[in-house]
């Protein structure tokens, strides 16, 4: 079963600044800092308070900076992470990932100001970061004949595409794809660390319990469903069959997420932050589903539970745990980590719930914003010294 290790292979010495010793470093702590900066800025775009003279719509900027950018960035610091560990190689360090961590930076700022700068350019920059993390994880992989985590890479070459999508379209379709290949990477890696974590969890404290995987819902049943419905959602929105095969795999998911015994980790924050997470999955696609038979039910609404309420909660449970763990410390996550873990849920429920109280929309799009990001300066208070400080352990990385 793969997961973010606790021991983890070695790093290639302490070449170069500390701060890019691991991927992890660099781009979990940015990823929290790409929705603290860009959620307010999106809200004051939103409210008609400022202009970024975007080429295209400005809903297209913040779902491509939250699917591509947000999203993008932890996908990295994971992959980064999680492959030497698959492959037993050095992890990537030094020179070649202060490389990829600025051509993410690039393709931020390129995005961001494509209003002033010719969208060759724009694109150029902002499509070069997939390619060269693929290349980054592609070799270790294919080296190590690791086939069962080789699946990640045609995933990333879809993201790279729906990316591209972007670019030459102008409008969503490229970010729902985008948003589908993170989903169903939520999907895999969900259904490996989640049950995983949280057996070894239980037998430690005495519960001695087994998850037993239904093979048809594992090998293929989940993440089918998951990537047919998003699919249907983009060729087919609100149409009959497009609700039904969502709400078959909010239903599936739901099956599987049930079996995880979730609810015995309720003294364990780091684990049921997991659990959590996973929830969002299942609920957002029920939602999604059911929008295509409730007309006062938008999609939008479905949406925001899948992107704030799935896509951030995992990102934020994962990244706080292997922080902790890659960085030589307990898994104990503070107090303020777990105040971080409500904000982000209770601020993806309110912007869940503003487009179907269209009377308090603006209000509650806007208190929801605020918490959501409120939750990610949590986390830079919080790990901003774990993730550029030496080990607590003294070993390199």
């Amino acid at each position: 079963m793969a997961t973010i290790p606790l021991q983890e292979p070695a790093y290639r010495g302490n070449a170069g600044p500390l701060f890019f010793a691991g991927g992890f470093r660099p781009f979990f702590l940015f990823t929290a800092l790409q929705a603290l900066l860009s959620l307010p800025l999106w809200l004051a775009i939103y409210a008609g308070g400022l202009n970024l003279k975007l080429p295209f719509a400005a809903a297209l900027w913040h779902g491509h900076e939250m699917v591509f950018g947000f999203a993008g960035a932890a996908i990295a610091g994971f992959l980064l992470t999680a492959v030497p560990n698959w492959t037993n190689t050095h992890h990537v360090s030094g020179k070649p990932l202060m490389l990829l961590f600025a051509v993410w930076l690039g393709g931020r700022l390129a995005f961001t100001l494509a209003g002033f700068l010719p969208a060759l350019l724009v694109a150029l920059v902002d499509l070069a970061f997939l390619p060269l993390l693929a290349w980054m994880v592609a070799k270790p992989l294919l080296s190590a004949g690791k086939w069962r985590n080789i699946a990640f890479l045609p995933i990333l070459a879809v993201f790279f595409l729906a990316n591209l999508t972007v670019h030459l379209r102008g409008d969503m379709v490229g970010v729902y794809v985008g948003l589908t290949m993170v989903l169903t990477m939520i999907a895999i890696v969900g259904g490996r660390i989640v049950p995983s974590f949280t057996q070894n969890w239980l037998r430690m404290q005495g519960q001695a319990v087994e998850v037993t995987p239904l093979a048809w819902v594992e090998k293929g049943g989940a993440v089918g469903l998951l990537m047919a419905g998003m699919a249907l959602t983009i060729a087919l929105p609100g149409a009959v069959v497009t609700g039904a095969v969502l709400l078959a795999a909010a239903a599936v998911h739901g099956l599987r997420l049930g079996r995880w015994h979730g609810y015995k980790t309720m003294r364990s924050p780091i684990l049921w932050v997991l659990h959590l997470g996973y929830l969002w999955l299942v609920i957002g696609l029920a939602l999604l589903g059911l929008s295509s038979f409730i007309h006062a039910l938008p999609a939008s609404a479905a949406l925001h539970a899948l992107t704030a309420g799935a896509v951030g909660t995992m990102i934020l449970a994962v990244m706080s745990r292997a922080s902790l763990g890659h960085s030589g410390r307990p898994l104990v996550v503070s107090p303020l980590t777990v105040a971080a873990y409500v904000l982000l849920s209770a601020g993806t429920l309110l912007r869940v719930v503003a487009p179907v109280l269209s009377d308090a929309q603006m209000a509650l799009t806007h208190a929801g914003g605020t918490f959501w990001a409120f939750a990610w300066l949590l986390f830079v208070v919080v790990y901003f010294p774990v993730l550029t400080k030496p080990r607590a352990d003294g070993r390199p990385g």
